[in-house]
Order: structure tokens, then C-alpha cells, then sequence
């Protein structure tokens, strides 16, 4: 059972189906069933109707996420407590989760690393993982936490990733406005890397109860990523500055999205690296080599640009 049809959950749902599940996405809007996968459609948030709905699956992988970071707040609690009640009767519960939770790093991030986060958004994350673990401690669920950096990769939205979103800017052959600092040290995450994440953590019992990074491969800086995808798409050299902070705080006067960004700057202005060593040596996980990853990406905004342009708007999703 798969909760969320965007880029990681239609990318784990495929997967599960290769390898010969049943498996059913559940989603707000539904979806096309198919012989491999079935589609049905319930509000994540209405714990009834989705306990009704996940039945006693023999896993429930939660990959959504509210689209806004300024509707997080709102949003999240009810999302949380209804999978946190539907995962009482699965086999067991597979979170989507991210880096939110670490706050601003000294290092390189692992399972391991405390939650110290101090902004919001932060804090909300952290807490949501320490209600599970004491869902888990009470012997109400299993559950286990796959932890990416931002994704990349040619199935992602442009709205949804930081790289993706610059593709039709280097192909035009401009210059691409980044959120920090252009050569601080970032980890991507490739979102097909994710799901054979969660896939694994759902069928090994070594990885419950406890959270794994997803293999991300060497971190690239912001100008470093781009200035790949610009050679792989054939354009001309990347030019890459950053936004400044001030600009971006100024224009959060009037927009909770930019000042919800600015309250996550030690992502961007300084080194944000996750560590997966533990999952490659333990489930035997690894990443997908980062030239294979800028090929595809690149060839996806290649054709996205003989048609109609991939830039977009909204919230940069982890």
C-alpha cells in the first residue's frame, strides 16, 4: 500500500509491482488503475477512512507530503495521526522522511545524528518521528524511516526540486539564481534511489524501528550540479550566482512560501551532507553513479524544452 502518487511514490509503487506485489496507491484524487497497479482515492488525513482503506496491508509506505511549507503546520498533525492510527493494523509502516529534522549540521548527517532542529518545520518533523518511535515503544506499530536530501531526477517537477527547476534557465542559456550559497557542499537525492530504499526497508526486518539514509552519492555544490546538467544538455557553461538573503527576506514580507525558505537557510549557506555508509554496508543499497543521474535528468529537460518551458513555481520539496 502506497500513500501518495507524486514522483516518489509512483517511483516506489512501480517498483513493488516489478517485483511482483500487489500494490494499491491511495491518493487524494485517485488515479488510472492498471493490471499492475491499482489506484483508489482517500484524504491522508481522515484517519477513518484511510485505516478503512489500507486494511491489514502487508506494508504501508507513506509518501506524501503537504505541497506548501507555509501549510505545514496545518497540515502535517492530521496527516501524521491518521497513518500513525492506520498503521496499527499493516505489517508494517515505511516512512518518506527528509533532513528537516537535523537543523543546521556540524558535519555529515547520519541515521544516528541527533534531531536538533530549531526552526519549525524542523521541530514538526522531529516530532512526528518521535510519535511514531512511541507508537513503536508502545506495541501499537512497526516502522521504519528512509531519509533523503533533495531530489533530483527526470520524473521530479521543477516546482519540486532545486535542481530541476533551472533546467529551462540553462538551456536558454542564462544565468541560473540559486537559493545560498553556489558552492556550498549538498547532497541530491535521485528519487529512483529512494524507492528501492523504501522497498528494501519494507521487506528486511533489520531495518525496523530505527530511520536509514538513502544512498546519495559524492555532494555536489549547487554550481557544480548545474554546471553538469548545462554540459549534458549541450548548452553553453553554467553561470550560477546566488540569491541574497536579504532580497529573498524582503520579498517574505509578502509571501509565507519565501519567508518559510529563509527560515531554512543553513541548508543553502553552508555544507548539507548526509552520510548513507551504514545502509550500503547493512541492506547492501547503494547510489546510482552521478553521471547516470545527470544524463537522465538532463535528457528529460532536453525534451521538456522542444515542448512547452519546465520552469515553475512553489514550494522546493525535500
Amino acid at each position: 500500500m502506497v500513500l501518495g502518487k507524486g514522483p516518489v511514490g509512483t517511483a516506489t509503487a512501480q517498483l513493488l509491482a516489478e517485483r511482483g506485489h500487489e500494490v494499491v496507491v491511495l491518493s487524494r484524487s485517485g488515479g488510472s488503475s492498471t493490471d499492475a497497479v491499482q489506484h483508489r482515492a482517500v484524504d491522508a488525513a481522515d484517519a477513518a477512512a484511510l485505516t478503512a482503506a489500507v486494511g491489514a496491508a502487508e506494508a504501508l509506505y507513506n509518501a506524501v507530503n503537504p505541497p506548501r511549507y507555509d501549510r505545514w503546520t496545518r497540515e502535517w498533525p492530521p496527516i501524521a495521526a491518521a497513518v500513525r492510527v492506520a498503521a496499527e493494523q499493516a505489517g508494517v509502516l515505511v516512512v518518506m522522511g527528509s533532513l528537516y529534522g537535523y537543523g543546521r549540521p556540524d558535519g555529515p548527517m547520519t541515521a544516528a545524528t541527533p534531531l536538533a532542529a530549531t526552526d519549525v518545520k524542523g521541530r514538526l518533523k522531529a516530532g512526528i518521528w518521535d510519535d511514531l518511535l512511541a507508537a513503536r515503544a508502545a506495541g501499537r506499530i512497526r516502522v521504519t524511516e528512509a531519509r533523503a536530501s533533495d531530489f533530483v531526477g527526470p520524473t521530479v517537477p521543477p516546482a519540486q526540486s532545486h535542481l530541476v527547476r533551472q533546467l529551462a534557465t540553462l538551456r536558454a542559456g542564462r544565468r541560473a539564481w540559486v537559493i545560498g550559497d553556489p558552492d556550498a557542499r549538498h547532497s541530491w537525492t535521485y528519487v529512483p534511489d529512494v524507492a528501492a530504499t523504501l522497498v528494501a526497508l519494507g521487506s528486511d526486518p533489520r531495518a525496523e524501528g530505527r530511520a536509514w539514509m538513502v544512498p546519495s552519492g559524492e555532494p555536489r555544490s549547487q554550481r557544480q550540479a548545474l554546471t553538469d546538467l548545462a554540459a549534458a544538455m549541450g548548452g553553453r557553461p553554467a553561470r550560477v550566482s546566488g540569491i541574497p538573503w536579504p532580497a529573498l527576506r524582503a520579498l517574505g514580507v509578502a509571501d509565507a512560501q519565501l519567508r518559510e525558505l529563509v527560515a531554512i537557510r543553513h541548508q543553502w549557506d553552508a555544507d548539507f551532507v548526509l552520510d548513507a555508509q551504514e545502509t550500503t554496508a547493512v541492506l547492501g543499497l547503494q547510489a546510482t553513479p552521478w553521471s547516470e543521474v545527470v544524463q537522465a535528468t538532463a535528457q528529460a529537460g532536453t525534451v521538456a524544452g522542444k515542448g512547452t518551458s519546465s520552469a515553475g513555481t512553489g514550494r522546493l520539496k525535500k
